[in-house]
């Protein structure tokens, strides 16, 4: 899950990427509005968390340029107004769902969560392969019916495998689905998480490397 956190607020923007990262989201931060569109314009997110008191360019603008230029990405308004009719307006604009301050964390959460599933709706809600069963909600991998423990990045990447329904899923875009944009490309990060991956999905290998391509399931 791809995310993007836009809160002029360096504070909260920072402990919300924190929280999100935690649950296994690939997080990236835009200070300001201009930056956040810039980034949609490079990077596919899942989800954006829009704060919508922005500055210079306001979060009402950022979200109308997102509903038009990327009709798949899923926005979260956040604000502290929270009268029905600042809601209202906020949905009118094209957010998906509304989010009054202060909230708890784990709302939060539950409806980034939500939100990624609606972006991704044609996907099952719980994926099955090779003897694997994966639930993104529930964050659970289960292998012949035994539960594994994976890291965050090792369950993003499996996710990504899975969804991709036996297609090759090149390592690039593997970084961008799982990682955020401070990885460096050039590392083995990608060869490493999927070593680690198959040792503890174990035998028989269900990872299988396409040589010059990628991985698939």
């Amino acid at each position: 899950m791809r995310l993007l956190v836009v809160e002029d607020e360096p504070r909260v923007a920072a402990a919300i990427a924190r929280g999100l990262r935690r649950h296994g989201a690939a997080v990236d931060v835009a200070p300001d509005g201009a930056d956040a569109l810039s980034h949609a314009r490079v990077h596919s997110y899942d989800v954006v968390v829009l704060d919508r008191d922005l500055p210079e360019v306001h979060g009402d603008d950022v979200c109308r340029v997102l509903h038009s230029e990327h009709p798949g990405t899923k926005i979260l308004m956040l604000t502290a107004a929270a009268e029905t009719s600042d809601i209202v307006s906020g949905l009118a604009l094209g957010a998906d769902d509304y989010l009054a301050k202060p909230f708890r964390f784990d709302e939060l959460v539950a409806r980034v969560h939500a939100l990624a599933r609606r972006a991704g709706d044609s996907r099952p809600v719980v994926l099955r392969a090779a003897g694997l069963e994966l639930d993104p909600a529930r964050r659970t991998v289960r292998r012949d019916g035994r539960d594994l423990d994976l890291s965050p990045k090792e369950f993003g990447v499996l996710e990504a495998l899975m969804a991709a329904d036996g297609a090759v899923v090149s390592p690039e875009e593997l970084l961008a689905r799982v990682w955020d944009e401070n990885v460096d490309p050039f590392t083995n990060t990608i060869r490493m998480t999927i070593m680690k991956l198959r040792r503890k999905l174990g035998e028989p290998a269900v990872v299988l490397t396409v040589p010059g391509a990628g991985y698939r399931i």
